[in-house]
Order: structure tokens, then C-alpha cells, then sequence
């Protein structure tokens, strides 16, 4: 694939259909400045447009996965205060749905996103790891809703899905204190599938789980990504007409289906054909 060869913020390696993407600022404690706010949905974006990877890997360098949007992000666009206030908020909530859209990806591309977490996950980085699929962590990892310190709501998607993945009392008390949530309370409440002894063990243990998925159809698991994520945000009844919309369409027994009865028969992996690239500039 043509990804770019060299980002500011994360580093982008594939092997074996698994998408490995690096956060790598350690010594800004990988907080999110604005050419990472650029470069990481547009990563996401060229891996699911390319069909380059069946599973992306996010995960991060140094002390902590990341500290959250970096203070400079919020004076960059300080230089407005001639601007009618009108027009100025108006503004600013498009500039809060771009910075939205940036971890909307993570749900919107067709394969699944696993997110390794070591150390702090604070504020910004919440909002990452909530869109994802998967979530792991480290027996140091905590997590925290660090807006509410700041004076101001969380707003980039944390309120928002959190309430999803665990209780919304426990979410409603993360929220209104700010207070760290250490590793085993995340995995008994539900956030993280499992918590691991050190960085080096989770990235193993995670990248080869991404392998097991990126070894399944590529269309089965798109498949199972969609219904999930429509049944999470629609009644059970709507979820029902939507499955039998989307397997009228999309199960083709002959090909998949079929791919691993042979595979089975000739003892041997099967082989499965790529999801379709996308062209984003081309209507047809």
C-alpha cells in the first residue's frame, strides 16, 4: 500500500493484514497536538479506503498511552476575538464536530480497531479509546475524564459511548469528579476485555488477537462490526430488520462459505478475497 512514509505523531506499520499505528510523542506524553488531530483519522481513513489491513492496532510509546488534547490545540484558535459572537460560537461547534469526526472513525471504518493502553489515558485519549472495539490495558493503566479539571464537559465522545461500556452511574460519578480509574476497576467494570502485567506482554497478547480477526472473512467480520454497533444504538426489534437487510445482501455462501469447507478439506488455511477499496473522490 502508498501510506504516507513519516508522520509528526504516530508511526504506521503492517504486517500480516494487522495495521499497527504507534502513537509516538513520549516526551509530550503523546498528547494530541493539531498535526495529530491531521494525521490520525487520516490514517484510519487510507487503511479502510485501501482495504490495506483486516485489523488496525493502536498503541502508544513512553510512560502513558496519552495525555490528551496538548494546550496548544485551544489557542490555536484564539485569534477570532473581532469575530461577531454569533458567528464565532457557530464556529466553534463545527470545530467541536471535526475534532468528533477524528475518533468517528474508528466505528466507521469496515474493520476492527483494538486499542493497547499502558500508563495514563486521560481526557482526549478517553475519547479515543471509547470509539474503538477492543480495549486493553496494563496492570499501571488508569483512566481519566480529566475535562471536568479543567472546567469544561468532555466533549469529543466520552459522554457520549461511555455510558455504553459501563454503567452509567459509575460514568456519571468518573465524569463529575475527574477521578483516576485504575486498571482492575476498568477490567471489572467492563472497559477493558483484559488487563496484562507489562506493555511488552499486552502488545503481544493484542496483536495476536488482531491476527485471529484478520485471519476470519473480511466480510463476515465488517459484517458483525456493523450489526453490532447499529444494535448498541437501536431497539432489538430495528437491529432484527437490519440483519436480515444486510444478510439478504452480503452472505454469499459460495464464496466465503465455501472457501473455508475446502480450506478444511485440503487441510490448509483458507483464503479470502479483500473487501473492496474505496475511492473517496469518485461518485462511480
Amino acid at each position: 500500500m502508498s501510506l504516507q512514509e513519516s508522520y509528526n505523531t504516530l508511526t504506521v506499520e503492517i504486517n500480516n493484514k494487522v495495521a499497527h499505528i504507534v502513537l509516538n510523542r513520549p516526551d509530550e506524553l503523546n498528547s494530541m497536538n493539531v498535526d495529530f488531530w491531521h494525521e490520525f483519522p487520516s490514517v484510519i481513513q487510507e487503511i479502510n479506503h485501501q482495504s490495506a489491513a483486516r485489523a488496525i492496532v493502536i498503541s502508544s510509546t513512553g510512560k502513558h498511552f496519552s495525555a490528551g488534547m496538548d494546550l496548544a490545540v485551544f489557542s490555536a484558535n484564539n485569534n477570532d476575538d473581532n469575530i461577531e459572537l454569533g458567528r464565532k460560537h457557530e464556529q466553534l461547534r463545527r470545530l467541536v464536530l471535526k475534532l468528533q469526526d477524528c475518533f468517528n472513525v474508528l466505528e466507521t471504518v469496515r474493520m476492527p480497531v483494538l486499542v493497547a493502553i499502558q500508563g495514563g489515558c486521560i481526557g482526549g485519549a478517553v475519547d479515543m479509546v471509547t470509539a474503538a472495539d477492543c480495549r486493553y490495558c496494563t496492570s499501571d493503566a488508569f483512566f481519566s475524564i480529566e475535562e471536568t479539571k479543567l472546567g469544561m464537559t468532555a466533549d469529543v465522545g466520552t459522554l457520549q459511548r461511555l455510558p455504553k461500556l459501563i454503567s452509567i452511574g459509575l460514568v456519571k460519578e468518573l465524569a463529575y469528579t475527574g477521578r483516576r480509574m485504575p486498571a482492575a476497576e476498568a477490567k471489572q467494570a467492563g472497559l477493558v476485555n483484559q488487563v496484562y502485567d507489562d506493555h511488552g506482554s499486552m502488545l503481544s497478547a493484542v496483536l495476536g488477537i488482531a491476527a485471529e480477526m484478520a485471519a476470519r472473512s473480511p466480510l463476515a467480520v465488517a459484517g458483525c462490526k456493523e450489526m453490532i454497533n447499529y444494535a448498541r444504538d437501536h431497539s432489538v426489534a430495528d437491529s432484527l430488520n437490519y440483519m436480515s437487510v444486510w444478510q439478504s445482501g452480503m452472505f454469499q455462501p459460495q464464496n466465503d462459505m465455501m472457501e473455508i469447507f475446502t480450506a478444511k478439506a485440503q487441510k490448509r488455511e483458507p483464503q479470502f478475497a479483500e473487501l473492496l477499496q474505496i475511492d473517496p473522490t469518485k461518485i462511480f
